[in-house]
C-alpha cells in the first residue's frame, strides 16, 4: 500500500531529484522479472534513503535485504570516499544480475554482496555500522535490530521498511490472521519502548522507520 496520494506522489516525484538511468533500469528490470516488485523502493522512497545517506555521510552502511539492488544503490549514494556498503540476501536466484548493476555503477568498489541468513552473516562482520537499512523477513525485525544495535555508532541511524504493512497494524483486531501484521505491530510497539534510541515512523510507502542511537 502506497501512503501519500498518488497525484501527490507524481507531483513530488517530478519536483526532486531524478533517478539515475542505472536506477530507472533497475525499476524497469524488476518489474518485468522479478518475483514481487512492490518490494522495490521505487522513486520517491529511494530518494529518501539516498538523501539520509548523504546527510549522515556514513563510512560503512549495512543493509539487510539487497533484492535487486534498488536501495543499495540509493544508500551508497552518501558513502564517504574511503566508504563501504556490505548488503545481505539469502535468496541466490538475483546475484549475479545485482551485482552486474553494481559492477555498472559508481560503487563498483564500495559495494560488498553477501549471501546468506543475516543472523549468521552479521556477527561475523567486523565493522562498526553508521547507517543500517532493514528491509528483509518480517518475522526476523526485532531480531535484526538487536543484531544490529551494538555494531551501529552512537549518533548512528537504522531505517526500517514495511513498518505500517499495508495499514494493517492500525486494526489488529481485524487482521490477527495476517502473521507479518502482527509481527510489524509488535516490532513498533518494542522500538517504541527503547529508550536508548530517537524513532520517527513516516507514513511513506509502507512505512518506515528512522531510529537513532542515542546511548550504547
Amino acid at each position: 500500500m502506497d501512503f501519500v496520494d498518488k497525484n501527490i506522489e507524481k507531483y513530488v516525484e517530478a519536483l526532486s531529484d531524478k533517478e539515475s538511468p542505472l536506477l530507472k533500469e533497475i525499476n524497469e528490470y524488476t518489474f518485468k522479472n522479478a518475483h514481487q516488485p512492490n518490494m522495490l523502493s521505487g522513486h520517491l522512497q529511494g530518494r529518501i534513503l539516498s538523501f539520509i545517506s548523504k546527510v549522515k555521510n556514513p563510512k560503512y552502511i549495512l543493509e539487510i535485504g539487497t533484492y535487486t539492488g534498488y536501495s543499495a544503490l540509493c544508500l551508497a549514494e552518501g558513502l564517504k570516499d574511503d566508504g563501504k556498503l556490505i548488503t545481505i540476501d539469502r535468496d541466490k536466484s538475483l546475484y549475479e544480475k545485482v551485482n552486474d548493476f553494481f559492477s555498472s555503477s559508481d560503487y563498483a568498489d564500495k559495494i560488498e554482496q553477501k549471501i546468506g541468513e543475516a543472523l549468521k552473516v552479521i556477527p561475523e562482520i567486523d565493522l562498526t555500522f553508521d547507517l543500517v537499512f532493514i528491509d528483509a523477513d518480517k518475522k526476523n525485525y526485532k531480531n535484526y535490530f538487536d543484531n544490529v544495535i551494538d555494531k551501529l555508532s552512537l549518533g548512528g541511524v537504522i531505517i526500517v521498511d514495511n513498518v505500517l504493512w499495508k495499514g494493517k497494524v492500525t486494526d489488529l483486531s481485524k487482521n490477527q490472521n495476517d502473521k507479518i501484521a502482527v509481527y510489524m505491530n509488535g516490532f513498533n510497539e518494542y522500538i517504541e519502548k527503547n529508550r536508548k534510541v530517537t524513532k520517527l515512523i513516516l507514513p511513506v510507502r509502507d512505512g518506515l522507520t528512522l531510529i537513532i542511537k542515542n546511548e550504547n
